[in-house]
């Protein structure tokens, strides 16, 4: 169990220190508060009536610089740091910036769409008589209508799918007269915009030169953010508390490990603390605590369903098991070295939150767990193992079907079995761990049937545990016929369960499509390269190379997708009967000095 338990403390204090305590308070950062009031005010003006920059301004200054790719060294100390000041200049940059790209992309189409037209100056009305060039771009299968046009016309230039009409007319020829409306070509010559690009290039430069210079404050803006979020939430707060008079209150839960520092907190303060176990009927938070080794499998629970406070933490079963079905679908340790390069190429930047941490370590497990597998079946980039030391170490082979099916059918009657095991646990002071205990009786006695053949002794089992789901699934307190109508539903989830344990069979189907593409792949290019003997080489090398990154990209996000969804659909369904809500404590925020 990795569910930390709680105790809800509440402090009592003098009203004239509350802005102090309640400013420490969130220093120390251990209390999820609940609410004792309703706040009677807005969040967001009381943090404007204390930072002159919005928070909106502050992160949309903050995201346009992270976006720029070339980024200054940080400067960490504020002497020579002016928030508005930075930020009205970020602004001006930016909208500067904004209107010269918006020109740029304009001439840039302005320029492709004129340039098979030519360089040219539009006559003066008074210089052809009155005569004006009007001009069309006209499809090649359309030009036999232009050639029926009576007015003078002139081919200036044909491509592969238009013809380049030039008419000269003293009024805009009539929509019946050509096959196709005029095109605007505008009056301004081709050299002239060439002209006004290139020097808008030199703005360009110029601006993204002044951008990349301030992005030398992005520490002390991300600074100045979290000290606007702190701003607010200590502001929310405020307006949560209990105040009578001379003396407020603040109530919140905490884990037991925190207790002693409230007690010390108090006494610093002197503030009157109580601190008790949550009631029956009281529902806490969730708080998990993982090793970072095996956090990413709190990540993805936390994405997911949080688990109830009186529930069981996933997490490290979700981890274990992500892994071992993302590497048998993978099934190959050519493609888990790729991913480990691809993880080693990131690894800095992966480190520089907690997230990433977790994320970089479930990575870790899922390349070494792939390799490991690959190895185990004897797959390299689709090919035998290179080396006879490598071959030796095979010991499965995914084209046999019968010991593949075997081994997924395994694994998800144990991953289920497991999850019942622990909706038992769960349930442990109710009848209804009974149903639980029955399903996963079920499915191991039908596991070992089907493996060794039926018996009486298989059937008698499996009669025992659906005779266990039948009279303890319903949560009615007495034994009358509801009850009974509730264990008869609930026998209806033998289909269900069956479905769940067949849904695992999607790991060898993954992984046998895998290793077949990768082989095919393989193939094609060694018969390219016989067939052609001089440019086969060339094309044997890129069919390799475009093939197995196609399948790696297909296989990583299959291993993604569905090693998350045998644990988030088919394990919750069996493991998980409440949702809880995560524990988000009052506390300050740190901001690392390093950045992307």
């Amino acid at each position: 169990m990795s569910i930390l338990t709680l105790r809800k403390a509440t402090l009592v204090g003098l009203t004239e220190d509350k802005a102090t305590i309640l400013d420490q308070l969130q220093s120390l950062g251990v209390m999820h508060i609940i609410p004792l009031q309703q706040p009677v005010s807005s969040t967001s003006k009381s943090v404007e009536q204390v930072h002159e920059v919005s928070p909106d301004q502050l992160q949309g200054s903050l995201h346009y610089l992270l976006s720029c790719k070339q980024k200054r060294k940080q400067v960490m100390s504020e002497r020579h740091f002016n928030l508005q000041e930075v930020i009205d200049n970020v602004e001006k940059n930016r909208r500067v910036r904004l209107s010269l790209v918006e020109r740029y992309d304009f001439l840039q189409k302005r320029i492709k769409d004129l340039s098979p037209w030519g360089s040219f100056v539009l006559p003066k009305d008074n210089e052809l008589y009155g005569q004006r060039f009007w001009f069309y771009l006209v499809p090649n299968f359309r030009m036999k209508e232009v050639e029926k046009v009576s007015l003078p016309w002139q081919l200036v230039h044909r491509d592969n799918r238009h013809s380049y009409i030039a008419v000269i007319a003293e009024h805009e020829p009539s929509i019946n007269e050509l096959p196709v409306v005029r095109t605007h070509t505008g009056a301004v010559p081709l050299e002239e915009l060439k002209r006004e690009l290139e020097d808008l290039e030199v703005e360009l430069e110029t601006v993204e030169a002044e951008r990349e210079g301030y992005t030398r404050w992005i520490y002390l803006l991300q600074r100045s953010i979290a000290g606007t979020e702190d701003a607010a939430q200590l502001s929310e707060v405020s307006d949560q508390t209990l105040d009578k008079d001379e003396i407020f209150a603040v109530q919140g839960w905490c884990s037991l490990d925190s207790v002693e520092q409230l007690y010390e907190f108090a006494d610093q303060h002197c503030m009157v603390v109580h601190v008790v176990a949550p009631d029956d009927d009281e529902l806490p938070p969730t708080l998990l605590d993982n090793p970072t080794a095996l956090g990413g499998g709190e990540e993805v629970v936390q994405f997911f369903q949080m688990p109830g406070y009186r529930s069981w933490d996933p997490s490290r079963v979700v981890f274990f098991s992500f892994v071992s079905f993302f590497a048998l679908i993978m099934s190959d340790a050519g493609y888990s070295l790729l991913l480990a390069a691809i993880l080693l190429f990131y690894w800095q930047r992966m480190g520089q939150t907690e997230t990433g941490v977790r994320i970089r370590a479930m990575g870790v497990a899922l390349a070494i767990a792939s390799f490991i597998w690959g190895v185990v079946v004897g797959s390299y980039f689709g090919a035998q193992a290179p080396f006879e030391w490598l071959q030796g170490l095979k010991m499965l082979d995914l084209n046999d079907f019968d010991s593949m099916m075997l081994l997924s059918i395994s694994v998800g009657a144990v991953h289920l079995i497991l999850g019942n095991l622990m909706m038992a646990w769960v349930k442990r002071a109710e009848l209804q761990k009974w149903a639980s205990i029955g399903w996963a009786l079920t499915v191991s006695v039908a596991l070992m049937g089907w493996v060794q053949g039926f018996e009486v002794i298989h059937w008698l089992l499996c009669s025992v545990g659906l005779v266990l789901v039948f009279v303890f699934s319903s949560a009615q307190p007495n034994w009358g016929g509801r009850r009974w109508v509730d264990g008869l539903l609930a026998l209806t989830g033998v289909t269900k369960i069956f479905g769940d344990v067949l849904s695992y069979l999607r790991l060898f189907a993954l992984g046998l499509a895998s290793a077949s593409l990768a082989m095919t792949f393989n193939k094609l290019a060694v018969d390219v390269a016989a067939a052609l003997p001089a440019i086969g080489l060339l094309f044997k090398v890129l069919i390799l190379l475009v093939g197995h990154c196609l399948n790696f990209v297909l296989t990583v996000i299959s291993g993604v997708i569905h090693g998350l969804r045998l644990n988030l659909i088919e394990f919750y369904n069996w493991s998980l009967a409440d949702e809880g809500y995560p524990f988000q404590p009052f506390a300050k925020q740190e901001v690392s000095p390093w950045i992307t």
